[in-house]
């Protein structure tokens, strides 16, 4: 790892969330719309909505599959749930937003693929920030939808290093090799704050013309598990949605996140650990 990669933690990023005021109410701290949770993949959505809820945003909706509704809302009635059947359902979903995250268990079927293109299309018109995360990652990587990304600087991409590879048109081996390169040459095609998910995640942005790349600190192997990433990506918009710069909330959300999966580790071991284990702690961190 180089030498030139500014490290973040948690400890030095904890301040970016201000205390709230006294009157403060829900509609001070954002609305997020998280859109996925195809048939298959209910659980991806619901759990970066929660995530979403627990690091403090106002208001959570789920646009989802019809199929899921009845079982979000019996998990957490606290969410807002809109069965997704076709484009003017999302654009109905997607008018009260504040912040966006498109792609946990998407899919990419018609489905899938009339969700990524109506949502896309709503946003270039109305641009709000936008977190793009697994299915809505690996769509764009077919080149076919890159056009709407204009707003670069409301953009959050939140790659695994598959995903990565796939919209580098490489390999994941290539890509683990050289990390850095990679993240780099993200946020080089797409713009945007990139944060390349793995072992010590990466944070590449661009700060008044220069590239930034960052490396948090935390993390420990037991959080290599499915849905871990629902979760960090559902914080980086809870976040985006109370005023963080998509910048600050990427740093700050990866960091936490990883924080999070290493008090488990401390209380439990890293063998078994769960994505939903990791949401009280960052419910935690986030109250300092």
């Amino acid at each position: 790892m180089s030498s030139n990669i500014k490290k973040i933690q948690y400890d030095t990023l904890k301040h970016l969330l201000p205390a709230r005021e006294r009157q403060a109410h829900k509609g001070d701290f954002g609305h997020v719309l998280v859109i996925g949770g195809n048939k298959g993949f209910g659980g991806a959505a619901l759990m970066a909505a929660m995530s979403a809820a627990r690091s403090g945003a106002g208001l959570v909706s789920v646009a989802t599959h019809i199929c899921y509704t009845s079982a979000m809302l019996a998990r957490c009635p606290e969410l807002m749930v809109t069965a997704i059947n076709n484009s003017d359902d999302l654009v109905d979903a997607l008018a009260p937003a504040t912040a966006v995250l498109l792609g946990p268990g998407l899919g990419q079927d018609e489905w899938g693929q009339g969700c990524l293109r109506g949502a896309l299309s709503a946003l270039a018109e109305h641009p709000r920030p936008l977190v793009l995360d697994a299915d809505a990652l690996n769509q764009i990587s077919l080149g076919e939808y890159q056009e709407f990304l204009a707003h670069k600087e409301l953009l959050v991409l939140t790659p695994h290093p598959g995903e990565a590879a796939r919209l580098l048109n490489t390999s994941t081996r290539e890509v683990q090799d050289d990390r850095e390169a990679a993240a780099t040459r993200l946020q080089a095609q797409y713009g945007g704050t990139v944060v390349l998910k793995g072992a010590g995640s990466l944070v590449c942005s661009e700060q008044h013309g220069r590239i930034q790349l960052e490396q948090c600190i935390h993390g420990n192997p037991g959080m290599a598990s499915g849905g871990m990433g629902d979760v960090l990506a559902g914080v980086i918009v809870g976040l985006i949605a109370q005023g963080l710069e998509p910048v600050d909330a990427a740093r700050l959300a990866t960091c936490v996140h990883a924080k999070a999966g290493d008090i488990q580790a401390a209380a439990h071991g890293q063998r078994g650990m769960l994505a939903t284990d990791l949401i009280n702690d960052i419910r935690h961190l986030l109250n300092p």
